[in-house]
C-alpha cells in the first residue's frame, strides 16, 4: 500500500526547483509519507518552511545543524525512504552521484540509501548534450538509476530544446509505479514495439493504419512497475510514451527492422505489439502526386520485412517472443498459424472488428495462443492485458 511507504525528495539548485513542491503534494495525496532533503543552493530558489508545510516533516538540509543531527538525518532516511526521487537533478547533482562524490546532505543520503533511485533531470540543452553528462547518464543507469525525462521545450533562458524537468504529474506516476511493483521482472530487459509506421508515397502521403500505440505502451508501463528495464520502439503513436522506458522513435517499417535488430541481442523477451506495415512504396515520389483528371492511379507497392518472423528466426532460446495478431475473421486459426511462422511462445489474437477492441480504444479482447492451449479473456483494460500478458511471460522465463 502506498500509505505505508516513504519518498525521500532530493531537490537541488536549479530553476525547476519550484516543481518540486507539486511533486510533494501529488505523493502525499496517494498517501506516501515524504521528506524533502535540499542543497543548499535549492533553499535560493524555495524556502524549506514550503516543503515543510506540504510534506509534514522537517526539510533536512544542513549537515551540521547541531550536534548528532547529521548521523541521524544522514543515515536514517537513508534507510527509511523505500524510493529516492531527485527532482530536478541537475547536471552537478549527476556528476556527483556518478563519482561517489558526498560533499552535503542530498549527496551524502543518496551514497548511503540502498532505496531505487529516480533521477528527473533538469538543465541547459548544452549541459545535456555535453559528451561528460552523457558519460555521467550512462554510468548511472548501469548501477540501477531510474530516469524520467528531460522533456523538449521552453527552457529558463529563453531558448528551446530538450533539458526541461518533466511535469510533475509524470514524476509521480514513475515514482508510484516503483512503489508499486510486483518485481517479478527485476533484472530482467524487455524489448517492447508500440504503434504504426509510415510508408511515404510522396512528400505529403504515407501508409498507414489505426493503431494508437496505447496496447504497447501499457505493456511497457506495466513492465517497467513490474522491475523490467524497458526499451520502447515506438512508432508515430497517438500517445505519449510511459515515464522510465528507453524511447526509441521510428517512422517506417524497415526502421523498426533496424532498430530491433539492433537492439534484439540485449533482451531476454520481445513483445511485438506494434502494427507495422506489411508494404512500401517500391519508387517513393520526390514531388507530390496530382490528380490525373479523373484516370485511376497505379502504386507500386512492395512487401515489407516480417520483423517478428525476423526476431523468432534469430532468437537464442532463452530469449522469449510475444507477438501480436489483429485479424478481422479466423482470428484462433489465424493466429496460431502465425504462432507457429514467426517461431514466437505466445501470441496475443485479438478480432479488431469486436466492438471495444482493437485500434484507438482503451479496451480490448483478447485471446491467448501457444501451440496447444487457447485461453479467451472477455473485454478489459489494455493495462490490464499488459498485466495477464506479462503474467505469462514471467512464468515462460522462470
Amino acid at each position: 500500500m502506498l500509505s505505508e511507504r516513504t519518498v525521500a525528495l532530493g531537490v537541488s539548485g536549479g530553476i525547476a526547483a519550484y516543481k518540486a513542491a507539486e511533486i510533494v503534494t501529488r505523493l502525499r495525496r496517494l498517501g506516501i509519507n515524504v521528506f524533502v532533503v535540499m542543497t543548499e543552493h535549492a533553499r535560493e530558489f524555495v524556502a524549506p518552511l514550503t516543503f515543510e508545510s506540504l510534506s509534514g516533516n522537517p526539510v533536512v538540509s544542513d549537515m551540521f545543524a547541531g550536534p548528532a543531527r547529521w548521523e541521524v538525518e544522514h543515515i536514517a532516511l537513508a534507510k527509511k525512504a523505500d524510493l529516492f526521487v531527485i527532482a530536478p537533478a541537475t547536471a552537478n547533482i549527476l556528476a556527483k552521484m556518478a563519482h561517489g562524490i558526498a560533499d552535503d546532505m542530498l549527496t551524502s543520503t543518496v551514497l548511503a540509501t540502498r532505496a531505487p533511485i529516480l533521477a528527473a533531470p533538469a538543465m541547459n540543452t548544452g549541459m545535456w548534450e555535453n559528451a561528460v553528462t552523457r558519460a555521467n547518464i550512462s554510468a548511472l543507469r548501469e548501477r540501477g538509476v531510474r530516469f524520467v525525462g528531460p522533456e523538449d521545450g521552453r527552457l529558463a533562458n529563453g531558448d528551446s530544446g530538450v533539458g526541461r524537468m518533466s511535469d510533475p504529474e509524470r514524476i509521480t506516476r514513475a515514482a508510484a509505479a516503483l512503489l508499486c511493483a510486483d518485481r517479478d521482472l527485476a533484472g530482467k530487459r524487455v524489448l517492447v514495439t508500440a504503434g504504426p509506421t509510415r510508408e511515404m508515397l510522396d512528400p505529403v502521403r504515407y501508409l498507414t493504419n489505426r493503431s494508437s500505440g496505447r496496447m504497447g505502451c501499457a505493456i511497457a508501463e506495466r513492465a517497467v512497475a513490474r522491475g523490467a528495464r524497458v526499451t520502447l520502439v515506438m512508432g508515430p503513436a497517438s500517445v505519449e510514451p510511459p515515464p522510465l522506458v528507453d524511447v526509441v522513435r521510428i517512422d517506417t517499417t524497415m526502421q523498426l527492422f533496424h532498430a530491433v535488430m539492433q537492439r534484439m541481442s540485449e533482451a531476454d523477451a520481445m513483445i511485438m505489439a506494434a502494427a507495422p506495415s506489411d508494404f512500401r512504396a517500391a519508387e517513393p515520389l520526390a514531388s507530390k502526386i496530382k490528380k490525373r483528371g479523373g484516370k485511376p492511379l497505379t502504386l507500386e507497392l512492395q512487401e515489407n520485412p516480417d520483423v517478428a518472423a525476423s526476431i523468432g528466426a534469430r532468437r537464442k532460446p532463452e530469449q522469449k517472443l510475444v507477438v501480436f495478431a489483429a485479424e478481422t475473421d479466423n482470428v484462433i486459426e489465424n493466429g496460431r498459424e502465425k504462432l507457429i511462422r514467426k517461431n514466437a511462445d505466445l501470441l496475443v489474437a485479438n478480432d479488431v472488428t469486436a466492438e471495444g477492441a482493437g485500434f484507438d480504444v482503451d479496451t480490448n479482447i483478447v485471446t491467448f495462443l501457444t501451440r496447444d492451449s487457447a485461453e479467451a479473456f472477455p473485454i478489459m483494460s489494455k493495462h490490464d492485458v499488459a498485466d495477464l500478458l506479462l503474467d505469462r511471460l514471467a512464468g515462460l522465463m522462470g
